[in-house]
Parts: C-alpha cells; sequence; structure tokens
C-alpha cells in the first residue's frame, strides 16, 4: 500500500503499510510483520468493500448428464470439462478401439473422444452442445 522511512531516536525503519481495515492495519517494519491496534477520533472507512463468496453446492442433480453405467458396458468419460461440439456415432454403431466418437471442445481447443475398446455403442449420454464436467458418462460401449 504505503512505504515510509521513520527515524526513531537516532534508529531508522522502514515501514510499508500493507493492509488498513476498521482500526487494525498491518504493517510491515523492516521485514517484520505486525498487526497494530490505531487510535483516532475519526475512523475511516475502506472505500472498496471486501467481496465475500458464498459457497457455490456442487449438487448436479438437476444435471441431464446420467453418471450411471449398466454393468454390462464400458463408459467413455470426458477427460477434462468442456462442450460437446460434434457427436460423429450413434446409438447401435460398431466402433474399433481408437476410433472417434465424438469431438469436444475444451479451453479453447477441439479434442477427440475416442473408443478404448472394439464393441458397439450401446448408448450415447450427451447432446451436440452440452457442457460436461470432468469424468462424466459420454458415451457407453459393449
Amino acid at each position: 500500500m504505503k512505504k515510509f522511512k521513520f527515524t526513531i531516536r537516532g534508529n531508522d525503519y522502514d515501514v510499508e503499510i500493507k493492509d488498513y481495515e476498521d482500526n487494525i492495519a498491518i504493517v510491515e517494519v523492516n521485514g517484520t510483520q505486525y498487526e497494530v491496534e490505531v487510535h483516532q477520533k475519526e475512523l475511516k472507512t475502506p472505500k472498496t468493500p471486501k467481496l465475500v463468496r458464498s459457497n457455490v453446492p456442487v449438487d448436479r442433480k438437476d444435471s441431464k448428464i446420467k453418471k450411471s453405467v449398466s454393468h454390462r458396458a464400458s463408459s467413455l468419460n470426458a477427460p477434462l470439462p468442456g462442450n460437446i461440439f460434434k457427436i460423429l456415432k450413434k446409438e447401435g454403431d460398431e466402433v474399433k478401439k481408437g476410433e472417434t466418437i465424438m469431438i469436444m471442445e475444451a479451453m479453447k481447443m477441439e479434442n477427440n473422444i475416442q473408443s478404448e475398446k472394439d464393441g458397439k455403442i450401446i448408448s450415447i449420454k450427451v447432446k451436440e452442445g452440452d457442457a460436461v464436467l470432468q469424468n462424466d458418462v459420454l458415451a457407453e460401449i459393449e
């Protein structure tokens, strides 16, 4: 915030005011930090209010994307958060390991979502334009 140089009884002190709110100031004197109480008749209120954010619940019950997978199939999960850009395959299609099933846009890049095994697509859990989080189930392959 502000830096000062004080001389007290012949000793030099480098003082930096780090934070000042209500009547408490955080100051650093020659590299050591102190919390001091300021006594004055008129207290200055800070010009900028402090932002206090409430915790955002991580409840995704209202999400249309289902995380459950049937017992006979393996799931194809989202590798990172993003949006489904294009779906190249449909339910019932046969796929080979490494074949691209859909394209996902994440961090301003297009990422190919590929099959992890040979098999048949039982279900596709997303549609184009859906936003997904990491590890959301995108498709099931039997």
